[in-house]
């Protein structure tokens, strides 16, 4: 069974930085693709960021193109989000999620496993 575990997050002035790491544990012989996402105060669940097992395929959600990325260490099994240029409205929750494919995907119902979620809170 693999778990997920994140970390980094906090606060931060708008136009920072902040950086979430994932880090993947247990069974991680499988390839896994993963993916971000976010819940802010009072909407759904929205779609952040997504990289393929290999790394070499990512998808980034509309409303932080440009702003943010996603990246993968192999040697450790981590995803990083990089988020810069941080706005108000990135303020909210944030959630690694795991699934068993290779390709990244924006759908939070293709990810069977979730992490606990880290508090990103952005002061404008």
């Amino acid at each position: 069974q693999v778990q997920l575990v994140e970390s980094g997050g906090g606060s931060a002035q708008a136009g920072g930085s902040l950086k979430l790491s994932c880090v993947a544990s247990g069974r991680t012989d499988r390839r896994y693709a993963m993916a971000w996402f976010r819940q802010r105060s009072g909407k759904e669940r929205e779609f952040v960021a997504a990289i393929g097992w290999s790394g070499a395929s990512t998808r980034i959600g509309d409303s932080v193109k440009g702003r943010f990325t996603i990246s993968r260490v192999t040697a450790t099994n981590t995803r990083t989000l990089h988020m810069d240029f941080l706005e108000h409205e990135d303020t909210g929750v944030y959630y690694c999620a795991g699934a068993c494919r290779e390709s990244p995907s924006k759908d939070s119902e293709d990810y069977a496993l979730w992490g606990q979620g880290t508090q990103v809170t952005v002061s404008s």
